[in-house]
């Protein structure tokens, strides 16, 4: 499914576009929350976006990885890992956020949770511009 050799190009594109989207709404959200709150505010809404971008890319390209080696079985240990990595990575910076800034853990999880609405964007926008529903 990721392998980029297979992709068609709108879909190599929504993929590329999507950590973009991501910094970019982040720190629109950012600036807005900085203008209505505080700076430290806004600036852990434009991190946990910058967060969530990284994150994504690194799924994706751990993705790209094991769906484009041929020997399954050998890449799915390092998948695993890099897997099981990030997600550790991801406790770990919420828990210092949470040890270290108790009161900035809502925005830095309001701008980790951009990605949602990327995503929820990029999907109706793939769907406006299909021709039909069922092929």
């Amino acid at each position: 499914m990721f392998e980029s050799s297979s992709l068609p190009q709108e879909e190599k594109k929504m993929l590329q576009r999507i950590p973009v989207e991501i910094i970019l709404l982040s720190l629109i959200g950012g600036l807005a929350v900085a203008f209505l709150f505080n700076t430290m505010t806004g600036l852990f809404v434009l991190a946990g976006g910058i967060f969530s971008a990284v994150s994504f890319s690194w799924l994706k390209s751990s993705l790209s990885r094991f769906l484009g080696y041929p020997n399954k079985n050998k890449m799915l240990r390092s998948v695993l890992v890099s897997y099981l990595l990030r997600l550790l990575l991801i406790i770990a910076v919420f828990s210092i956020i949470i040890i270290l800034f108790s009161r900035k853990i809502f925005a830095f999880m309001a701008g980790f949770s951009i990605i949602i609405l990327v995503i929820l964007g990029e999907t109706v926008g793939a769907l406006s511009r299909m021709k039909t529903w069922k092929k």
